[in-house]
């Protein structure tokens, strides 16, 4: 999925405070326990099968965003698509199991550990006598040396994105034997674990030339499951094939292809049996779910185009293809005819999308609001802390999570996700849901009701278009909540409070009863038209004199109780302006508290706009009006994020077993470059503390585990109660694969064991079963 930026590292491991009076911490030296670290909110869900019960060869088709720009996964414009490839050809020397673990990998590992911790940290290596690259030659301390060298930061002909860990080294050398790795530590490194996974040959990180440009393009050495066959970028393939140097557990498939294929355009894919496997997003899972419900059912199909017609738009549409004005009347038959050749479509869709079933877990990465403490009133600490405790987090994570029948668990750490070992739930630093103590918080940063407002005024509705200047967006892409929102408050104090299963959970669609309806209704329009020719004087005129009220009101027209009302309205315009901003509207000197709420607008994006929607509505019942802007997604991210041009934005981040380092450049303060620009790595909030940069540093040199993570959860207590950032909910992983493929599926933090997935043998059956849907 879009806007997930990546933690430094976090591809090349397979995927990145001085408390002000309004709020007093106190420090906890760690205040999770194992028993709450140890609950991930949602495992993996994987049709699980016995290697016997999966046959040899076949090819498995994988969808991926886009064909990696680079298959060196320390480059800067390094993706998922790369994780995946290396993942597969490459060692890693640790993996991450299902609770995001690290764990070492057998195969290349049969022992790593700190043999020493005075004078200096020093790790002990021992590789599997097994283990040798593609050509033949052991992997051994020359590929991690070269490595090393590569990514310590000393040689700045090596274009890296990122050194945490390795520039703490000071020497890799062979140990007692050939299988013996020491690697010796300047300054001690509690995550040494993450580093040489990948590990690269020192072909690829020995000279600069082979690991700016080499690696980009070929891994003609490798040492996996797998081994890269081809790149094909005009093809948007990646083509893996069986490594037949392995010495591990063959792999089951012949080949692995990795199609890029739009998020928007898979279902497609699918249903045409160009895909077997593919993140998916909640549609078309929804499609997938209704195409197993449907299996082998007659009549029409209770969803899709020209689904859910009503018995009015049903005699509307009757009405139209008998006007008596002929350009109606065509231009009614050939929307019909589209609507025809769409619901043609789709059902063919349908058909194709039969053998798919959806597996869902939970992503390991979270969704965030991010405030922007930089400038405007999100500066002041107090008003952020006031927008963070006005804010449901319980809520919004039910109305994105229950609905898809998964867990609607909140997130309460920013630094590790529920099944991690640094996992507690640090929330209480900030304070739970207060409107009163938000109110309170903005009084005390001066921020008081009653304050002018820019009057603006209202136009009515129209029939047949939208508020014209009222709930409409502008041409801008922006629209004001709060005071373009015209729906009623008790409208949406019913809509925010709304129990989930007060509506139809998305996967379940109408009835049998729903169904039979609906194709009566089209019965009886095309009856109409068989027999229109001996009837039409008398349709038109029907039609004419308003058979299908409403259907022919002039544009302009306004909606009656707004005609009703227009003079009122109008008369009383500026009165009612100043009125409302004395009721709720925030002001000081002289200025409203109005906060800039930037989006994207694809299409992948809905899910974040409902969210938006629904912390607005929040927001606005204490006195905060927001912006909502939607931008182009391709300039989100660059143009307002990363160049802080927003107030309130929505937006994921990665979760790392390493967070230590990782996560640090995500909350670093900023600081001041040599040309005055602010320096801000990859804390987008711009909100940091020099108390938080100094544990994230006593973390990383910690080698006691029970030590650093106290450390670092209160690193994120701080963070909490700096409120630039506020988990979420960890985003749905949705993912849809052939009924008959074993071991693959929705991962969570699980890597994959690419050399255990393949088909299942005729008869076969994985023990691993879908997630029902909710209801």
């Amino acid at each position: 999925m879009p806007h997930v930026p990546r933690r430094p590292g976090a591809a090349a491991r397979s995927a990145a405070f001085l408390v002000s009076g309004a709020l007093a911490v106190t420090a906890l030296a760690g205040c999770g326990s194992d028993d709450e670290a140890s609950r991930p909110a949602a495992g993996p869900d994987v049709a699980s099968a016995a290697r016997t019960q999966v046959k040899d060869g076949g090819t498995l088709r994988w969808a991926v965003d886009d064909v990696p720009q680079t298959l060196n996964s320390f480059q800067a414009d390094a993706d998922a698509a790369t994780s995946r490839v290396t993942g597969a050809v490459l060692p890693s020397m640790f993996r991450l199991d299902a609770q995001g673990r690290p764990q070492a990998d057998p195969d290349y590992l049969e022992k790593a550990e700190v043999i020493k911790t005075e004078p200096k940290q020093v790790v002990l290596y021992k590789l599997n006598q097994q283990a040798v690259w593609s050509d033949g030659r052991e992997i051994g301390a020359a590929d991690f040396a070269a490595q090393w060298r590569a990514l310590s930061g000393k040689n700045s002909a090596y274009w890296t994105a990122h050194n945490a860990g390795y520039n703490r080294i000071e020497n890799v050398e062979r140990g007692k034997n050939d299988l013996e790795v020491r690697v010796t530590f300047a300054k001690p490194y509690a995550d040494w674990r993450s580093l040489f996974s990948p590990l690269y040959p020192k072909d690829v990180m020995g000279t600069p030339d082979a690991f700016n440009e080499g690696a980009r393009k070929k891994l003609k050495v490798t040492a996996g499951p797998f081994a890269l066959d081809k790149l094909d970028r005009g093809g948007k393939q990646v083509t893996l094939e069986r490594n037949p140097r392995w010495w591990g557990r063959p792999a089951k498939l012949e080949k692995l292809e990795l199609e890029a294929v739009p998020r928007d355009e898979r279902a497609a894919a699918l249903a045409a049996g160009k895909l077997d496997l593919a993140d998916v997003d909640p549609e078309a899972a929804e499609r997938i779910a209704y195409a197993a419900r449907d299996k082998g059912a007659s009549g029409p199909l209770a969803h899709g185009p020209g689904a859910g017609v009503t018995s009015g738009e049903a005699l509307r549409s009757w009405a139209r293809a008998h006007n008596e004005d002929w350009e109606v009347a065509e231009a009614e038959l050939e929307a019909r005819a589209k609507t025809r050749k769409a619901v043609h479509k789709y059902e063919k869709e349908q058909a194709g999308l039969n053998g798919f079933v959806v597996r869902k877990s939970l992503e390991p990465a979270y969704t965030q609001l991010a405030l922007n403490g930089s400038s405007g009133p999100l500066a002041d600490e107090r008003v952020r802390q006031a927008v963070a405790r006005a804010l449901d987090r319980g809520k919004l994570a039910q109305s994105v999570l229950k609905p898809l029948g998964l867990p609607a668990a909140t997130v309460g750490s920013h630094l590790a996700l529920s099944g991690q070992a640094a996992y507690a739930d640090n929330s209480d630093a900030l304070g739970k849901q207060d409107a009163d103590k938000a109110q309170a918080l903005l009084a005390e940063a001066g921020w008081v009701r009653g304050g002018p407002l820019q009057e603006k005024q209202q136009k009515p509705k129209t029939a047949g278009g939208k508020a014209e200047g009222a709930a409409a967006e502008s041409d801008d892409g922006t629209y004001i909540m709060g005071e373009d929102d015209q729906k009623p408050a008790d409208d949406r104090q019913a809509h925010d409070d709304a129990k989930p299963g007060d509506a139809a959970p998305p996967l379940l669609g109408p009835g049998a009863l729903a169904a039979a309806q609906h194709s009566a209704l089209l019965h009886q329009v095309d009856a109409a038209k068989v027999r229109s020719a001996e009837r039409e004087g008398k349709h038109a005129g029907d039609a004419k004199q308003g058979a299908a009220p409403g259907a022919y009101a002039p544009k302009g027209t306004p909606a009656p109780q707004q005609a009703a009302a227009k003079d009122a309205g109008e008369a009383g315009g500026k009165e009612g302006a100043k009125a409302g901003a004395a009721s709720g509207q925030l002001a000081k000197d002289g200025k409203p508290l109005t906060l800039n709420f930037v989006l994207p607008s694809g299409p992948d994006a809905e899910q974040l706009q409902s969210v938006a929607d629904r912390i607005s509505t929040m927001l606005q019942k204490i006195g905060v009006r927001t912006d909502i802007t939607k931008v182009d997604d391709e300039t989100y991210f660059k143009d307002h994020i990363a160049a802080g041009e927003y107030d309130l934005a929505l937006y994921s981040w990665p979760g790392s077993a390493y967070p230590a380092t990782d996560a640090r450049p995500i909350y670093a303060k900023p600081v001041p470059a040599a040309d005055g620009e602010l320096t801000v790595e990859q804390n987008y909030t711009r909100v940091g503390t020099d108390h938080i940069d100094q544990l994230f540093d006593q973390a990383a040199g910690e080698l006691d585990q029970d030590k650093e993570r106290s450390l670092v959860r209160q690193a994120d207590e701080r963070i909490w109660a700096a409120a630039g950032s506020i988990p979420l909910y960890q985003r749905p992983e949705l993912v849809a694969t052939r009924a008959n493929l074993a071991n693959a599926g929705a991962f969570g933090f699980q890597e994959p064991s690419y050399e255990d997935i393949g088909f299942l043998k005729p008869g076969a059956k994985a023990t691993g079963s879908p997630v029902e849907d909710a209801g």
